[in-house]
């Protein structure tokens, strides 16, 4: 009944979302770290146009003052969301719509964001080229500072190539056949997250990196600016409105601030406390220039021998594959609810994270991790690329870069996974992929566990990963079971590198098909791992058997189920693909919640 009830409450509280979002979908502020007061969400109607015979530019397209379609933005040209729906190939679009910059963002630098943009976007203003991004799954910011005038209405049109089939770009879960089919779904194309502007002074922050050492106690700031110009860089540290630390330096790009916080409150998914930081750039005269709200969490992640350890303790992670798929958006959450509800659910289910599979989920979703307490492991749409292909070896290489900078302020995120079953690679590109990869991320990252790749082919990891769809309790035990002086089990057996002793996690397990009795008409055409079970009793003991061979096993450090919910034809989730339960969730919990003994 407590279930029921939790799901009634959630769907109303969707339900709510929606209408009062109607105007202005997806109405939040999209950047929960880095937040300014003033801005302009730019959501909602766009004119747009399919340009299949690539012809577009040759019709003076990037001068168009709208085309004849209309589609809801955020949400992609796919999606039932977007009022377009539909869902052959779409290798070339355009969308237009007028920026009206407000008349007081005079003197301002005057940013435009994409949250997301699928693949590569060219981004014209009345006509003129101003820049053109590449990566499916980054966020990007464009200046528009010279190409705008505050008070004025500008042209806006932004040209889409997705060529989802050359090998030369990531796709995660997008499908290459015409249709969905096995564990590939609907495709996304063009933009898919949020687009807004905002203006900054020419001298305010253009980013923050906030690194919490839990060692020292303290957290350690190191900013980034639009111009250096001999300000004052003011950053406070609060426990909700009580000031705990605060300092002031040069607003140089080489500063760094360290603020002590005496007896810090750790984060953790049991006690997930945040502190909220603000950051300040003041003149010399002691004006206000720029302020940026921000928030940290006090924690560590680091492994040891073959332990992943949260807060210098041993930590077990018991995590859910989550796609990020949702019917009605596809890559993009229908309301910010949805966002939080898929979390809420996932720990009702007994799980304390989640592996975020083959696609980079907005900034938003590790938001709500953060707040709730929720561990997450980072991973790129990796699937669909050649990893043979140079070109494609350097697309993915800027496009993480700008994942890993984006969000590794996060405390939810423990782990960084560039890829997934790269089982088809041989030994020429991909191992030197892998290395640049992997010193690139710690680079940029030193704080998080890299592995390189889920499921092995693994060339240089800090984590020993593996995929098992064994469907026998016993003899998934049997597979897992450690034997002296032989290398435990892998898909990729020595391929590239040995095993040498780091945390080993199955981070894949399970994907057991299920389909509710009262839903049976499609059983037959869906998809899941193995011969589903005859009954419902039969499920529950194949998955506890599962977890049990699992926690049996010393030497395995975690695991992953697959996976939190059904994706259109794939029906191996614990909930619907609406996301209404399947099971008992009292006996769902009591089984992920048990503890290694």
């Amino acid at each position: 009944m407590k279930h029921k009830l939790f799901t009634i409450l959630t769907a109303a509280a969707l339900l709510f979302a929606v209408f009062t979002a109607a105007a202005l979908p997806r109405a939040e502020y999209p950047r929960p770290q880095f937040e300014r007061a003033q801005w302009v969400n730019l959501n909602g109607t766009w004119s747009y146009t399919f340009d299949f015979n690539k012809s577009g530019a040759q019709k003076g397209y990037t001068n168009s003052k709208g085309f004849d379609g209309k589609i809801t933005v955020p949400f992609c040209p796919e999606s039932k969301l977007s009022g377009v729906a539909y869902t052959d190939f779409i290798e070339n679009m355009w969308y237009q719509r007028t920026l009206d910059i407000p008349a007081d963002w005079a003197g301002k630098k005057i940013l435009l964001h994409f949250g997301a943009v699928d693949y590569i976007a060219e981004i014209y203003l009345d006509g003129q080229l101003v820049t053109r991004h590449t990566g499916g799954t980054s966020s990007f910011e464009v200046d528009l500072t010279n190409f705008v005038q505050a008070g004025k209405s500008h042209n806006l049109v932004v040209y889409v190539i997705d060529e989802l089939r050359n090998g030369q770009q990531t796709g995660g879960k997008q499908s290459t056949a015409l249709r969905s089919a096995g564990c590939s779904y609907t495709r996304t194309t063009g933009i898919w997250q949020t687009v807004w502007m905002e203006p900054v002074a020419p001298q305010g922050l253009k980013l923050a990196q906030i690194q919490a050492d839990l060692d020292q106690q303290q957290f350690v700031v190191r900013p980034l600016f639009y111009n250096e110009s001999g300000n004052t860089l003011r950053v406070i540290v609060k426990d909700g409105d009580k000031k705990v630390a605060l300092k002031e330096a040069p607003a140089a790009n080489s500063t760094v601030l360290v603020l002590p916080v005496k007896k810090p409150k750790l984060w953790s998914p049991e006690t997930p406390h945040l502190y909220t930081l603000v950051l300040q750039v003041v003149d010399p005269k002691g004006n206000l220039l720029d302020e940026v709200s921000s928030y940290a969490g006090m924690r560590k992640v680091h492994v040891a021998g073959n332990r992943f350890y949260l807060n210098n303790k041993p930590y077990y992670q018991r995590l859910v594959l989550d796609q990020g798929f949702y019917p009605e958006g596809i890559w993009t959450a229908p309301t910010d609810e949805a966002l939080k509800n898929d979390i809420l659910l996932s720990k009702e289910a007994g799980f304390n994270g989640a592996r975020l599979h083959q696609k980079v989920f907005e900034e938003r979703f590790h938001y709500w991790a953060d707040k709730l307490g929720y561990l997450t492991w980072g991973e790129s749409s990796s699937w669909c690329m050649n990893t043979e292909d140079e070109l494609a070896c350097r697309n993915f290489i800027s496009e993480w870069t700008e994942i890993i900078q984006r969000d590794r302020n996060h405390p939810s995120i423990v782990a960084w996974t560039p890829f997934n079953e790269t089982w088809g690679s041989d030994n020429t590109v991909y191992p030197r992929l892998i290395r640049d990869l992997y010193a690139t991320t710690k680079a940029i990252d030193p704080t998080r566990p890299v592995n390189d790749a889920s499921g092995d082919d693994h060339v240089i990891t800090d984590l020993g990963t593996v995929h098992t769809y064994m469907q026998d309790g016993e003899k998934l035990k049997e597979q897992l079971t450690l034997k002296p002086g032989v290398e435990p089990y892998r898909n990729s057996k020595a391929k590239f590198c040995s095993y040498a002793g780091q945390p080993y996690l199955v981070d894949e397990f399970g994907g057991i098909k299920w389909v509710p009795e009262n839903r049976r008409t499609s059983q037959e055409a869906g998809w899941g791992y193995g011969e589903g079970p005859k009954t419902l009793e039969e499920f529950y003991t194949r998955l506890e058997s599962q977890v049990d061979a699992i926690l049996s096993r010393d030497h395995i450090d975690g695991y992953c189920y697959t996976q939190l919910t059904d994706v259109e034809q794939e029906q191996n989730g614990i909930y619907l693909y609406d996301r209404t339960p399947k099971f008992d969730m009292k006996r769902i919990k009591a089984i992920f919640s048990k503890t290694r003994k």
